[in-house]
């Protein structure tokens, strides 16, 4: 939670004046801000309740609670900040590598929010947290990219924007997504080790 709000202080302020010549991504087609615009409002939202929903505690506290801010994680969050990063993404002005990489993410990201809240409704809940946790994984993929792409400028010599953001934007969401995947195969296979070990003792 704190990660998020000291990365969404720093990015929130040029765009809550909505001034398109504050805007730190240059824009490639006439509607490309209010559609930028919109992605970082839905997306901060979806930071924000996502911090809440992977909390253990809150989650086994206040069960109803938790069912209602996923709802707003999925539907004021994800769904359209997905939906407009699709559009922007698409037409990234980075070039096709950065924009193959921001299709891929949003497509990922729809799709994995998507089957999590399917397995809620169906009450598989050990599916649902599976899912989840990769769609919490990709949320938070911007604060990773923007890590790679001071890792890049400092890296490489005399780097441009063009060179740094496809870098960014691929190494942002790939490393997040098989860090999350490491997670759940390393979780399942304790979880595991304890059902056998609880087994030998009785």
């Amino acid at each position: 939670m704190l990660i998020a709000l000291l990365f969404l202080a720093f990015s929130l302020p040029p765009y809550t004046t909505l001034n398109p010549q504050l805007s730190r991504v240059p824009s490639s087609f006439p509607l490309h801000y209010p559609f930028l615009v919109a992605h970082i409002g839905f997306a901060s939202v979806a930071m924000l309740t996502a911090c809440l929903q992977i909390w253990p505690w809150f989650r086994q506290r206040y069960p109803i609670v938790h069912r209602r801010i996923g709802r707003v994680y999925v539907f004021a969050g994800v769904l359209p900040a997905g939906v407009c990063g699709l559009i922007i993404g698409a037409a990234s002005p980075y070039g096709p590598p950065a924009a193959a990489s921001d299709v891929m993410l949003a497509v990922l990201w729809l799709t994995f929010t998507a089957v999590g809240f399917r397995m809620a409704r169906k009450r598989r809940f050990a599916d649902h947290r599976r899912w989840m946790i990769r769609s919490f994984a990709l949320t938070f993929s911007i604060i990773t990219n923007r890590i790679w792409g001071i890792i890049f400028a400092i890296a490489l010599p005399s780097p441009s924007p063009a060179e740094i953001a496809p870098l960014g934007a691929w190494l942002g969401w790939t490393t997040m997504l098989l860090l999350a995947e490491w997670w759940l195969v390393e979780r399942g296979v304790g979880k595991r080790r304890a059902r056998r070990a609880a087994a030998a003792a009785s």
